[in-house]
C-alpha cells in the first residue's frame, strides 16, 4: 500500500512539472492555448481584455479617425505607440486617464502615409497581466500642397523683406494652414500674417526689421488639410538674417534717387522713370530678385512690341507685374533730365554692365529685401500684393488679413 501511494505521489509530481514547463514555454513563445488558459484561469484572448482602435491590420485610416486604447475593467499598465513616417520613427505622446481604463494621444489627429504600432500591457481585476500588439497604416493622399517661401534659407536680406508663401493649390482652410506656420524673430518683434486671396500668405512686422535681426520660419504643414482632400507636405524650418538698412527714394519729378544707408545719405543718383503714358508706380517696393543681365520684352508685361532688349544689365525686380530698377545704355541723355521708360526706373550703364557706372555701383551695394520708394510720379500707389508691396498697407488693415480670430 505504501508502495502504491509513493508511485502515485511521483506521478503527481511529474504531471505538475509537465504543467509548469508548458506554462513557461507558452509565456516564452508569446503563444497560448485556450485549454491551458481555462485551466489556469487566464483571459481567453488579449483582444477581449484590451480594445485598440483603429483595428489591427487596418489600412487607409483617415487622419480624423480616433486612436484609442481601453480596457473594460482592471487598468492599463503601459501604452507605447510608435509612428513610422518617411523612414523615421517617433513615439506618440499620450496619457492614461486617472481611472486607468483608457489612453488617448496628445495630438488627436493621425499623420498621413504613416504606420502606427501599438503595444499595450494591462492588468485585469485579479491582477493578471495581458499584453497586446497591433498595427495599422494611415491613408496616403492623392493630392498635396506646398508653400514656396521667400526669402531663401540662410539668406542675408534688407530691412524691408516680407516673408511670403505662395501655395501651389488654393487654400480653402486658411486658418488651419495659418496656425501651422510660425514666424519668430530675435530680438523679438510682433509679426503678423496677411492673406492675399487663397494662395498667398505674407508675414511682416509693423515697421521695417532692425538690422541684425534673425528670423525663423517654421513650417508644420505636413498632413494639415488645406482644402477638402488636399494635405500639406512640408515639415521644415528656415532662417534668414537682416543685414544693414538701405532705403532709396526715387523722385520721379526731380529725376533723382537718394540712397540712404543706416539713415545716412550715401549718394544721389540721376535716374529716368516712366514716360507720361507709361508712368512708374508710386509707393514702397522691395527688391525681390537681382539679375546681372536679363532680357526684357514688352509683350511679357502686357505691352505690344515696343521693345525687346536681350541684355539689360544690373536688373533688380521691384514688382511681380514687371517693374524693375535696372541699368540703361540705350538712352544716355535721359538720366537726371527726362522720364522715358515704360514704367521701370533706369540708371546709367554701358552695354554689358560696369561696376563703375551708377547702375553697377548701386547693384553691388544692394540686397534682396532693400526698399525702393517712388514719389511724385503721376501714377497710383503700387498694390500691396504686387511683389512685396505690403508696406503700403496700414498696420490695422494688415492685421485684419489674418484668418485666425
Amino acid at each position: 500500500m505504501i508502495h502504491v501511494q509513493t508511485r502515485a505521489r511521483r506521478a503527481g509530481a511529474v504531471l505538475a512539472a509537465v504543467l509548469t514547463w508548458a506554462v513557461l514555454l507558452a509565456a516564452a513563445s508569446g503563444c497560448s492555448s485556450d485549454g491551458m488558459d481555462e485551466v489556469l484561469g487566464k483571459p481567453r484572448a488579449p483582444e477581449d481584455v484590451i480594445r485598440v482602435s483603429p483595428d489591427d491590420g487596418s489600412k487607409g485610416v483617415r487622419p480624423d479617425e480616433k486612436l484609442t486604447v481601453r480596457v473594460p475593467g482592471g487598468r492599463l499598465e503601459s501604452v507605447k505607440v510608435v509612428k513610422s513616417q518617411d523612414a523615421q520613427e517617433s513615439e506618440v505622446r499620450g496619457r492614461i486617464t486617472d481611472d486607468g481604463l483608457s489612453w488617448r494621444p496628445d495630438d488627436r489627429r493621425l499623420a498621413l502615409a504613416a504606420r502606427y504600432t501599438v503595444d499595450v500591457v494591462a492588468l485585469d481585476g485579479h491582477g493578471r497581466r495581458s499584453a497586446r500588439h497591433t498595427a495599422f497604416t494611415t491613408a496616403v493622399p492623392d493630392e498635396r500642397f506646398i508653400g514656396y517661401v521667400a526669402p531663401e534659407n540662410r539668406a542675408v536680406v534688407g530691412t524691408g523683406m516680407i516673408v511670403s508663401l505662395e501655395f501651389n493649390r488654393e487654400i480653402r482652410r486658411r486658418a488651419a494652414v495659418e496656425r501651422a506656420i510660425r514666424v519668430t524673430a530675435v530680438p523679438p518683434v510682433d509679426i503678423r500674417p496677411h492673406w492675399f486671396g487663397r494662395d498667398r500668405l505674407d508675414f511682416r512686422p509693423e515697421r521695417y526689421w532692425k538690422p541684425g535681426t534673425r528670423v525663423t520660419v517654421a513650417l508644420r504643414l505636413r498632413d494639415v488639410e488645406g482644402a477638402p482632400g488636399v494635405y500639406g507636405l512640408q515639415h521644415k524650418t528656415l532662417t534668414f538674417t537682416v543685414g544693414r538698412s538701405q532705403v532709396s527714394l526715387v523722385d520721379a519729378a526731380e529725376h533723382t534717387m537718394e540712397v540712404r544707408r543706416d539713415g545716412d545719405l550715401l549718394a544721389t543718383v540721376p535716374i529716368t522713370a516712366g514716360a507720361p503714358k507709361t508712368t512708374t508706380y508710386n509707393g514702397k517696393m522691395v527688391v525681390t530678385e537681382m539679375l546681372e543681365v536679363t532680357r526684357m520684352n514688352s509683350r511679357t508685361v502686357g505691352f505690344g512690341g515696343e521693345y525687346d532688349i536681350p541684355d539689360v544689365p544690373h536688373a533688380m525686380r521691384l514688382t511681380s507685374s514687371g517693374t524693375f530698377l535696372h541699368g540703361n545704355y540705350w538712352a544716355p541723355d535721359a538720366f537726371g533730365n527726362t522720364n522715358v521708360s515704360h514704367g521701370c526706373v533706369g540708371l546709367r550703364d554701358v552695354r554689358g554692365g560696369s561696376s563703375r557706372t551708377p547702375a553697377g555701383w548701386f547693384f553691388d551695394r544692394s540686397l534682396v529685401g532693400d526698399v525702393v520708394e517712388v514719389v511724385h510720379s503721376k501714377d497710383k500707389k503700387v498694390a500691396p500684393d504686387n511683389g512685396l508691396g505690403g508696406w503700403n498697407m496700414g498696420w490695422k488693415r494688415w492685421k485684419a488679413g489674418s484668418a485666425v480670430e
